[in-house]
């Protein structure tokens, strides 16, 4: 028997809402996420700091657009920007736009990395399109990731993102279906932090390999230092490209991103999320000759990459990328975004203590998350290999009372958490620890 339609006409509440979801949404939930039923709720509104669900109930977001959302929700200067670009025009296509134009120029004189920008609508699309860029321009056809990082969500990316054991290196397994078992011989696997290993596989296999890429944090596991320069060396020693993925480190860890906070350079990055203000929006950054494989005037040529999207350059995801630029240009923002971060960590984790809970506030540099480890993970595998329904559960406890967090996922501070967010950040844990 069909469920009875909704009447979209009338006032609907949540339960409307989910009806409708459950009705024509695979598992109701958006890409792959959908939380318990009991937890779960309708988002209507941000306000800074804050999220309000569609029956009018705040959350404390950590989620944070997972992390574009690095200056709150509904800034007013990006508001303002967006507003404006609107009622100038919201989608152009085949020709340049003047925003775009002005955020690339911008981006190109923030990051160290690029000195060109080939445009993107999000960060799956550049790290796919940052692949094929570097294919054609080498004429090598391998890639090597690291376990546990995540990529976007395409095919190439979509192997050993959630290891509960070591993969047979530099060989790894897909994580979905559908995926092309012929990809697992262009996709090589190393262990994160593990450079005498990295350095095997990349001399090993330095005749096919196009590219290494490698996020400066996976999750909230921070590369070590001498990691990135070490990967950097061996690199350059084997002609290899190096890439890093700042789809989330990108300006949230410095302005000109997580190569600017660990002084490395790729030859090639990745963004999205934030350099469209939380719009539409990403980007390749890299070397000029690299990136001019994208050349459309090379079309035809066998290392030309074809690079296109109807929403490449949006000009209310560029709107809303300058206008927070501007903002993340006013001294001490990140001295300020850190020190939120540094004092959430610390109470939570006097919580956990006080209570006796076997788990750790990790994370820092606005990245955080509950974990039941004894110390702070260097690997995917660790937090694979954690007490992961124990973290959910208290996860979704913290969800009963009124803070967003994902179950199981990395969350973010935002600029706008204040004081006040982090008390009740404090009273939901202390109430969830002592339900535990």
């Amino acid at each position: 028997m069909t469920e009875q339609a909704v009447d979209i006409h009338a006032p609907l509440n949540q339960n409307d809402y989910y009806r409708i979801a459950e009705r024509c949404i695979p598992g109701a939930g958006l890409g792959g996420y959908s939380l318990p039923d009991d937890v779960r709720f309708i988002a209507e509104r941000g306000e800074g700091s804050r999220v309000c669900s569609v029956d009018g109930r705040w959350y404390i977001d950590y989620v944070g657009g997972a992390g574009a959302n690095i200056i709150g929700h509904c800034h007013p200067e990006v508001v303002e920007a967006v507003r404006e670009q609107a009622g100038r025009g919201m989608h152009f296509f085949g020709t340049l736009n003047d925003l775009a134009v002005e955020l690339v120029e911008r981006f190109v004189g923030i990051v160290p990395c690029a000195e060109k920008v080939v445009l993107t609508t999000t960060g799956s699309e550049a790290t796919f399109y940052a692949m094929r860029i570097a294919r054609a321009f080498s004429g090598r056809t391998k890639v090597l990731k690291f376990e546990g990082a995540y990529h976007g969500n395409h095919d190439y990316s979509s192997f050993s993102l959630f290891p509960t054991e070591p993969a047979d290196y530099p060989r790894g397994k897909p994580d979905s279906g559908g995926v092309p078992e012929a990809l697992a011989d262009t996709v090589l696997v190393a262990p994160y932090n593990d450079l005498d290993t990295a350095e095997g596989i990349i001399q090993e296999h330095r005749d096919d390999l196009a590219l290494v890429i490698v996020e400066p944090v996976q999750r909230i596991i921070f590369a070590e230092t001498r990691f990135l320069r070490g990967l950097r060396r061996i690199c350059d020693e084997n002609n290899v490209l190096l890439m890093f993925d700042e789809v989330v480190t990108g300006f949230r860890l410095a302005l000109g991103g997580g190569q600017q906070f660990f002084g490395v350079t790729p030859d090639l990055a990745s963004f999205g999320k934030v350099i469209g203000g939380g719009g539409p929006g990403g980007c390749v950054a890299g070397r000029a000759d690299i990136l001019d494989a994208a050349n459309p005037k090379r079309k035809g040529r066998p290392d030309y990459a074809y690079i296109n999207g109807t929403l490449h350059g949006n000009p209310l995801g560029a709107a809303a990328g300058l206008a927070t630029i501007q903002i993340l240009e006013q001294p001490g923002f990140h001295d300020g975004l850190f020190a939120i971060s540094d004092k959430l960590l610390s109470r939570l984790q006097q919580v956990l203590d006080r209570h006796g809970v076997p788990a750790i506030a990790a994370g820092r540099n606005s990245f955080w998350q509950i974990l039941y480890l004894n110390e702070a993970p260097t690997s995917q595998l660790d937090i694979m290999t954690s007490n992961i329904g124990a973290a959910r559960h208290l996860d979704v406890e913290l969800l009963r009372r009124g803070i967003y967090v994902l179950p199981g996922v990395r969350r973010f501070v935002s600029s706008v958490n204040t004081d006040d967010d982090i008390e009740r950040t404090e009273e939901a844990l202390d109430s969830a620890c002592r339900e535990l």
